[in-house]
């Protein structure tokens, strides 16, 4: 069970997303892989008549926003996972900044916000360990006076 405190959770989706990018074309196109995020997967029939239509590109950002939902519950520890975590979470966001800049089937809206929830879960992750640091040793806004 240790090893999910370790992991960033947020390396689900982001593995999904590649095998989409990468399962079709060694160098695929972001239009390429757009068409496979746009094509609905899923018709969800509505109270009021309508139909839902759920493409994978949506669930895969639904997929993340849960996934960093867990990510900021974990970033509250403490201890050698969680300073692991963050360090892995930060490689994460590094290897998603790479992929978005350098290879075209990554350059995609469903992409950009899975990249940004990495760089949220990085940057509340550090924010977190500061302030409880912060607290642990007693130092506060008003060491100075």
């Amino acid at each position: 069970m240790r090893i999910f405190t370790v992991f960033p959770l947020l390396i689900i989706p982001v593995a999904i997303y590649n095998v989409i990018a990468w399962g079709g074309a060694t160098f695929s196109t972001a239009e390429a892989v757009r068409a496979r995020m746009d094509t609905d997967f899923l018709q969800v029939p509505m109270a009021s008549g309508g139909i839902w239509y759920i493409t994978p590109g949506h669930a895969l950002i639904a997929l993340g926003l849960l996934l960093l939902f867990f990510e900021l519950l974990k970033s509250t520890g403490f201890g050698r996972a969680a300073i692991m975590n963050h360090a892995l979470s930060m490689v994460l966001f590094i290897i998603c900044i790479i992929e978005f800049l350098m290879f075209n089937a990554f350059a995609t809206s469903v992409f950009f916000l899975l990249m940004l929830m990495c760089l949220l879960d990085v940057m509340a992750g550090f924010m977190v360990t500061i302030a409880s640091a912060r607290r642990d040793f007693g130092i506060s806004d008003s060491f100075s006076e």
